[in-house]
């Protein structure tokens, strides 16, 4: 499995030959400014909640990659009234089988709303299965005992959880998620693109090793193999 940063909280995930793309915010974000939207693949893309800086490229990309959106039932319909009707609503604790593998929306301690103010749905994140991995993308949230179910009912290879703080968990909720989840190997998100969510990464880096996990921060636009 390959993973791709694309900068705050969107990456690229190339599995089983399908190409997922989470929570696309690319084209306003000055620290992506290398990052060319019209290069990305995709043929899934996977929005946790609503607002404008997880959702800021959808429309774009998926025009051009002809992606389904999988989502909220209320952001795939806020979709399809901006043309975009190649969707999958679900709610909280839905599935979905896929070519790639299965799929499910889980709980996230956020809000959402649409760049219109429109009502969001509940916020989520995933649960991706395939092969012998399974993925956690946390979207934006806060530290929750529901993460507890998350590390009963899977065992998780690797979690990409927000650690900015403010709008979300900081470093310290997120090493006490990787407790709650079974998973000591993070993917930060959710970070200094933002005055409010700035961290310092060498230091957040040797919490997570000091409590026995290891924390990786990409480069945006970097790739790796999990």
């Amino acid at each position: 499995m390959k993973l791709t940063y694309y900068g705050h909280s969107c990456f690229g995930m190339e599995v089983n030959g399908s190409h997922l793309l989470f929570d696309p915010f690319i084209s306003p974000n000055k620290l992506a400014a290398k990052i060319e939207i019209s290069k990305i693949k995709a043929d899934y893309i996977l929005i946790s909640h609503g607002h404008e800086d997880h959702v800021a490229d959808v429309i774009a990309i998926a025009k051009r990659t002809g992606a389904e959106l999988i989502s909220n039932y209320e952001i795939i319909n806020w979709f399809a009234g901006k043309g975009i009707d190649k969707g999958t609503g679900l709610n909280i604790g839905g599935s979905l089988s896929l070519p790639f593998g299965k799929l499910k929306y889980v709980n996230a301690v956020h809000s959402s709303s649409m760049p219109d103010g429109s009502y969001g749905g509940n916020p989520g994140g995933f649960v991706i299965e395939f092969g012998e991995q399974t993925i956690y993308y946390a979207g934006d949230t806060a530290l929750s005992m529901d993460m507890q179910l998350i590390g009963k009912q899977f065992d998780i290879s690797h979690a990409l959880l927000p650690i900015g703080d403010t709008y979300t968990m900081g470093i310290e909720d997120a090493i006490q998620a990787t407790d709650f989840i079974k998973c000591k190997s993070v993917i930060g998100m959710h970070y200094n693109t933002f005055h409010a969510v700035e961290i310092d990464k060498e230091e957040a880096k040797a919490k997570f090793e000091s409590a026995g996990a290891n924390l990786t921060l990409l480069e945006i636009g970097e790739t790796i193999e999990l």
